[in-house]
């Protein structure tokens, strides 16, 4: 997905105005989180009904931003347009168990709906127990999570370049919308 302006007008496009302009504003002067959150609250506030592909792109941008912890709770609250759509936003809130603090924990985060492969975020444990803010690397796994498939590495050394479409949340995104693995029978 990239993370581009165009993908901020067309994302600002779904408020009114005022918003949309504040929205494509906080593009322009670098403060995307800020951004991120105006789009967010104003689709709450204005009762605006979002496709459950729009939910998760903004859950990518809000991921590549650092956002997605503070925003998923309303996006999650966002009215739904109420028709099918090749992707929603899992809300299986991680709980703590047996997992290991030194292996990464695989955390389900969005569904293909047509084929059921999930697009996992891994996480290291802290010492109490809870995740890590940022995700170790991304996955794509068979439906209900049991097989990794294909892995994505989080950040390199390299400094976080924004104007970059190739980040790794996106491409795991990109990856889980391109590679569908339809069900036998479905067509």
């Amino acid at each position: 997905m990239n993370n581009d302006i165009d993908t901020w007008h067309r994302f600002a496009a779904l408020l009114p105005e005022p918003d949309a302009q504040d929205v494509a504003d906080c593009w322009q002067i670098g403060e995307q989180e800020a951004g991120l959150r105006v789009l967010v609250s104003g689709l709450l506030t204005h009762q605006i009904p979002i496709s459950e592909t729009v939910r998760a792109q903004l859950s990518v941008l809000a991921e590549i931003w650092g956002e997605r912890e503070v925003l998923t709770p309303d996006l999650l609250r966002c009215p739904g347009d109420g028709r099918p759509a090749p992707v929603a936003l899992t809300d299986r809130p991680w709980e703590p168990g047996e997992d290991s603090p030194a292996e990464p924990v695989l955390v389900p985060w969005i569904t293909c709906t047509t084929c059921g492969q999930l697009l996992l975020r891994a996480h290291l444990l802290d010492a109490g127990q809870s995740l890590s803010h940022v995700a170790e690397y991304y996955a794509i796994a068979s439906p209900g999570g049991a097989t990794v498939l294909h892995t994505f590495p989080a950040y390199t050394d390299e400094p976080f370049d924004p104007d970059d479409p190739t980040d790794p949340a996106g491409t795991a995104f990109a990856a889980l919308l391109n590679g569908c693995a339809e069900p036998a029978g479905s067509h």
